[in-house]
């Protein structure tokens, strides 16, 4: 709805922007001089978790997550909240708190933010940082015969809906948890030093939503490996007891369209590519020379990235998934 939205809206045709809204990509980068730009990126979403200041941190690790997937580093952040008028004020507190316990384990300072009441609690950060003109990692480089590398296990989604459900069991929560306050910072800073063409990272598009963006702004084809997609503990186990979140659905009805399965793919694995990641990980499309390098420094660093695919020449399907 809002990318049709924003097609219709006039381009201010400022030569500095380098990455605008006109394209998938994951934040906005502004060039301030030869050396530098700035990368800009908004998120905020209602609590996914019952414990408040876990709530924070999921919140402040997903908003820091599209700065590091264009390749930024963090540097300032304006809280965004959206509180009850009647609602204990000690549940905001430990809601800060936990943002910005993840916001000091970045590197970014918070100077502010706004806050309006809300009948329902919402809370994220527009956040700030820099970047390298030169060294500017989008959603449509990718380049024939690399490989694709996720960062992160697939199944925040389903695993969010059993917990609103009251049927996640406890080490589902748990590792779910792990995965959402888990800053990609270190999966993109290793990446910065290898052959990465094409990043972007797994929200709320699911892992068939993101990658059709980088394959049609990079004008390629995408072949997926489903037994190497990893998927988080009791994931799949959500998808068969029906915790299928609305999000999900949509993506499902929206991208499929695209999509070449070959014979024998159980349905719950279908399912899981299309699931709404919250603080994903990354997709990076990595010249196949590095991809194995690659994926030795990220492992050497406790990153649990997998090689999931490759990116083929333009065809049909545009995704094809084995």
């Amino acid at each position: 709805m809002l990318d049709a939205v924003l097609g219709k809206l006039a381009r201010q045709n400022d030569p500095n922007v380098l990455v605008g809204f006109d394209t998938a990509d994951d934040a906005g980068v502004y060039r301030i001089s030869s050396k530098q730009a700035l990368v800009q990126t908004v998120d905020f979403f209602t609590p996914i978790v019952d414990d408040p200041f876990t709530f924070g941190q999921i919140a402040a690790t997903n908003s820091l997550s599209d700065v590091y997937a264009m390749g930024g580093r963090p540097l300032s952040a304006l809280a965004i909240v959206c509180f009850p008028e009647k609602e204990d004020v000690d549940v905001l507190e430990r809601i800060l708190s936990g943002g910005l316990s993840k916001m000091i384990e970045a590197g970014c300072t918070v100077i502010g933010g706004h806050s309006v009441r809300d009948p329902e609690i919402k809370f994220g950060y527009a956040v700030t940082g820099t970047i390298d003109p030169d060294r500017v990692l989008t959603n449509s480089n990718a380049q024939i015969l690399d490989a694709l590398l996720l960062t992160k296990p697939l199944g925040t989604g389903v695993i969010s809906t059993a917990i609103k459900k009251g049927e996640a069991e406890p080490k589902w929560i748990e590792s779910a948890t792990q995965a959402m306050t888990t800053l990609n910072r270190v999966a993109a800073e290793l990446a910065g030093k290898f052959r990465v063409h094409s990043a972007t990272d797994i929200t709320g598009f699911g892992l068939i939503g993101h990658a059709r963006e980088m394959a049609l702004g990079s004008d390629v084809s995408m072949h997926i490996y489903s037994d190497r997609v990893p998927v988080l503990d009791g994931a799949l186990e959500c998808v068969r007891g029906g915790y299928i979140p609305g999000g999900l659905k949509a993506n499902r009805e929206f991208a499929e369209c695209l999509v070449g399965y070959e014979p024998g793919i159980p349905e719950e694995i279908k399912t899981i590519l299309f699931d709404p990641q919250t603080a994903g990980g990354l997709l990076l499309s990595v010249a196949r020379e590095d991809a194995g390098p690659l994926q030795e420094a990220l492992k050497a660093k406790g990153v649990p990235v997998a090689e999931i695919g490759e990116v083929l020449p333009k065809g049909k399907p545009l995704i094809r998934v084995s």
